[in-house]
């Protein structure tokens, strides 16, 4: 299997894998969504009772929210996440107990009327752990309304619940091939402008393809030549993969994590079978 790179920066990957099949493919695609550890707020404590202000002012601890909504707000909140300083909470020394190995406090102390920010969490311990999208709203606040939560971050797995996913919409698809048979058709009279990506050209009495890595397999080209006088086929050893991140983690760092899970599960499959 060999990965060669298009397109690499913090929340977005593309690239071309090849020597694969497609069982391999999906097995990569299935690992980044369900696999991949990701931190994210699993446990929140809400203040109950009424809030004093720095002025003295007394507040009212209620939102126009239930507290579970709220909650799960918190919990969808992409956070920075470091997987060589964690473990996950169950698998941790401290026995699920929750402590600095497993575990990432956080506070959200605001009062009305304001809206209430992803930004507003603050860590309690290192900055790095700050949230980088900070504008995500969570709620608004009216007069004499206030919030104070305390919120424990763990690691977890997509599989587990859609807040741990670190990796959005991984696909792939087969490596393209467009090949002409100049022979049942004109090429000058052709609609180049049929291809829905644009991706066709005239050049030279011939059809030139510009960037066939972006070509859908839509067959649009096909279909509007005659038959057999244009093929749209796909490489089944060879794909086109693409995938985005929430922020938590870059994605050079998720294609990574990702490679080495899918090689441990391998070997422990291997394990399995030659014991049998």
């Amino acid at each position: 299997m060999e990965i060669e790179v298009r397109e690499m920066n913090d929340n977005f990957a593309r690239f071309v894998l090849s020597d694969a099949s497609p069982e391999l493919a999906n097995s990569l695609r299935r690992v980044l969504a369900s696999e991949l550890p990701k931190m994210a707020i699993h446990n929140v404590e809400f203040h109950l009772g009424p809030i004093m202000g720095e002025d003295g002012k007394e507040f009212e601890s209620v939102t126009p929210l239930f507290d579970e909504m709220i909650a799960h707000r918190l919990g969808l909140v992409p956070l920075p996440t470091y997987l060589d300083e964690f473990n996950f909470r169950s698998e941790c020394s401290c026995k699920g107990e929750g402590c600095p190995s497993c575990t990432v406090m956080y506070s959200l102390n605001k009062k009305g009327p304001c809206t209430v920010y992803s930004g507003d969490l603050e860590p309690l311990g290192s900055d790095k752990f700050r949230v980088r999208d900070e504008f995500i709203p969570i709620v608004k606040l009216g007069p004499n309304q206030a919030i104070l939560v305390y919120a424990t971050a763990e690691l977890g797995r997509g599989r587990e619940h859609a807040k741990f996913q670190a990796v959005q919409a991984p696909g792939y698809s087969y490596y393209p091939a467009i090949t002409f048979n100049y022979d049942k058709f004109d090429a000058s009279r052709f609609d180049v402008s049929c291809c829905p990506v644009r991706i066709l050209e005239k050049k030279g009495g011939k059809i030139d393809v510009t960037d066939i890595e972006k070509c859908t397999l839509c067959q649009a080209c096909a279909d509007s030549a005659p038959k057999g006088a244009i093929a749209v086929t796909g490489d089944e050893t060879k794909f086109v993969f693409r995938f985005e991140t929430d922020g938590s983690l870059s994605a050079a760092s998720a294609l990574s994590k990702a490679a080495d899970i899918l090689e441990k599960m391998s070997e422990e499959l291997a394990k399995k079978v030659s014991s049998l």
